[in-house]
């Protein structure tokens, strides 16, 4: 719908030092190895379930106290103007001190309009014609956590600088899978031992069951013994044709081999056939190796979203990278 709509303006720069100055103000635990399926944890539940997937007008919203945040993951376009003054309505009501929103160009404009800064851009998000933007805005300040996230960035894109994309190997004995619904146990199991809080219950075999018959493909590599290795997954948008690369989790007694980056090339590789057009992923800005693993990969710098996402304990920064699989890379 958005193939004739085009945004000129507004290039957030993503490369080398500048990428790093240019920041938007806006305790992992390991289980021994396990096989599909894997044991249940006896580990307590964490919040993630207290927030809530709601429709706002026909858009759909994710909020609650657990993020502390509204984030608008799905916005249709009959909903503006009004939508921006809902979502502000709502955040006062809760009490949450941040909104975020993830937009199609033609919505640039107004959401600056209402207060809003660009925290990313992702060129050709939407169907690989019209780009997306991550929009945020604050009605509390956000900490400046910029001295301990830029080194992070700086690094990561140096070493994308030195790698060519598409060249990952797995070790002779191990093999990468796709994780079907049935397997939700093992891979809840290990997230909910791996993520002290991740932004969405991960940790819960039902709710991982259910994206997993929708929209969540979720993949793995197993070692010569058949134990899981490592686990990653893609969240797919068909209409839209993006997908946002996520889930990675590694045992530490793996680290080191690749398997990040080897998942996400056999996860682009399944994106290309269901027609998907760009990729992107949501990566904690203080991760030396999620980062790394990105810009290995040929994805691109879009941005930094300050105070995003309550995973591994703590709120956090968060970077978007994003990669276009059209034409082919790597």
């Amino acid at each position: 719908m958005f193939s004739s709509l085009h945004d000129q303006k507004d290039h957030i720069s993503r490369t080398g030092a500048d990428a790093a100055s240019r920041r938007h103000a806006a305790k992992k635990t390991y289980p021994p190895p396990g096989r599909l399926p894997g044991q249940r944890s006896h580990r307590p539940r964490r919040g993630a379930h207290a927030d809530t997937i709601t429709k706002l007008g026909r858009s759909l919203i994710h909020h609650g106290p657990y993020n502390d945040r509204i984030f608008l993951y799905h916005l249709d376009l009959a909903d503006l103007p009004g939508i921006t003054d809902r979502l502000l309505a709502l955040a006062k009501d809760r009490g949450y001190p941040r909104i975020f929103a993830r937009i199609p160009a033609p919505a640039h404009d107004h959401f600056v309009a209402c207060g809003y800064t660009p925290g990313a851009r992702l060129p050709g998000l939407f169907r690989g014609k019209v780009d997306g933007y991550y929009m945020a805005r604050y009605i509390d300040a956000p900490e400046d956590d910029a001295a301990r996230t830029d080194d992070v960035l700086a690094v990561a894109l140096e070493k994308g600088r030195k790698s060519a994309p598409g060249s990952a190997t797995l070790e002779p004995g191990f093999a990468a899978t796709s994780i079907a619904p049935g397997d939700a146990p093992a891979l809840a199991s290990i997230y909910r031992d791996i993520f002290e809080t991740y932004p969405v219950p991960i940790h819960d075999p039902a709710y991982l069951a259910g994206e997993m018959q929708g929209s969540l493909r979720c993949f793995c590599i197993l070692d010569p013994g058949g134990r899981i290795a490592s686990v990653a997954a893609a969240e797919v948008d068909a209409c839209a044709r993006f997908a946002e690369m996520t889930g990675f989790a590694t045992l530490p007694d793996y680290r080191g081999r690749g398997f990040a980056g080897y998942l996400l090339q056999r996860m682009e590789e399944d994106m290309r056939s269901l027609g998907v057009q760009t990729t992107f992923a949501v990566a904690r800005a203080r991760s030396y190796p999620a980062n790394i693993t990105f810009a290995r990969a040929g994805y691109a710098y879009a941005g930094t979203l300050a105070d995003c996402t309550n995973i591994c304990g703590s709120l956090e920064d968060m970077n978007i990278w994003c990669r276009s699989l059209t034409p082919l890379q790597g």
